[in-house]
């Protein structure tokens, strides 16, 4: 998938850098959000998220639970700011698809 990836789709969800001081900048200028940034940004929606490196495949997960601890989701990336990228931007595209999907006050 690689970092490249995963920002763009965080892009593509429509996310701005609100904060640029919790960024990280990409090697093309873009900034995306750091770790604990991220894990905020959960936390902020009813989340836990946890990045753990996978030693057998050599990846990282990231995978998040409802704070009742139930799983809600999971990607994999080569690195942890890659998983963790990718997850917010999953997340926003949950966000949104579920905000479609209630039906409208009348």
């Amino acid at each position: 998938m690689g970092i490249d990836f995963a920002i763009d789709e965080l892009y593509a969800s429509g996310w701005t850098a609100a904060d640029p001081t919790t960024c990280q900048q990409h090697q093309d200028g873009r900034p995306y959000p750091c770790v604990e940034s991220v894990r905020d940004s959960f936390k902020d929606a009813g989340f836990e998220l946890s990045v753990r490196h996978i030693q057998l495949f050599d990846c990282y997960r990231a995978e998040w639970r409802e704070t009742s601890g139930g799983a809600s989701g999971a990607v994999v990336g080569q690195t942890e700011d890659e998983a963790a990228v990718y997850a917010l931007s999953q997340l926003r595209r949950l966000q949104v698809s579920h905000a479609g999907s209630l039906p409208s006050a009348t």
